[in-house]
């Protein structure tokens, strides 16, 4: 088998997070400047064998797309232009952040370390990659 990729795509940073070859657990991979995401994935894609790619879908509370949501969908068109191989796919991502700084409190980690958006960007996307996961058993 081949792992899992979720993407937390962000304006400045994405958070990423990957299963194990099993699909078994999720877990956080990095954090990279947006800027130079897709070049990393590339780069991973060649080393790893990755199965397909989710990327948090940004809506608002109410459904409603949020202003980051056509960036997110210019990065998925040229992934799919670029791999079509290794198919994404759109989770949605609403209320990620807020599960993430919970996840943070509940981890017992000190103030200065839930301040690191990185993490949580981290953090957001395992969480989408496990929510995924969980949504695929039934």
């Amino acid at each position: 088998m081949a792992r899992i990729l979720s993407i937390d795509y962000g304006r400045k940073r994405t958070g990423l997070a990957v299963t194990d070859p099993l699909q078994l657990i999720a877990g956080g991979l990095a954090t990279v400047n947006t800027s130079e995401l897709f070049e990393w994935l590339q780069a991973y894609t060649c080393r790893e064998q990755v199965e397909r790619i989710v990327i948090g879908e940004p809506r608002q509370p109410n459904g409603e797309p949020s202003e980051n949501l056509q960036r997110v969908q210019q990065f998925v068109n040229r992934w799919r232009k670029a791999v079509p191989q290794i198919p994404i796919e759109y989770y949605d991502e609403r209320f990620t952040s807020v599960l993430a700084h919970q996840a943070m409190l509940d981890g017992g980690l000190k103030k200065k370390a839930r301040q690191n958006k990185a993490l949580v960007d981290e953090i957001s996307a395992t969480i989408i990659l496990e929510d995924y996961m969980r949504s695929r058993k039934f």
